[in-house]
């Protein structure tokens, strides 16, 4: 399992780090916590990708 920053998780989506934290903060892109630093994992992504393309369908 892979982890990633905030703020590599932005650069992966080419989205701004504000947008990952409201991804974050609305539930939409899940993460894990350990000690103070925030963390996605290679599952959550994929999770998040997929909900996308599934609305997308929609």
């Amino acid at each position: 399992m892979q982890a990633y920053t905030v703020e590599q998780v932005a650069e992966m989506l080419s989205i701004g780090r504000d947008k990952v934290y409201y991804l974050l903060r609305t539930g939409q892109l899940k993460s894990i916590k350990i000690g103070k630093l925030r963390r996605i994992t290679d599952q959550h992504l994929a999770a998040f990708v997929a909900s996308l393309e599934s609305m997308d369908e929609a």
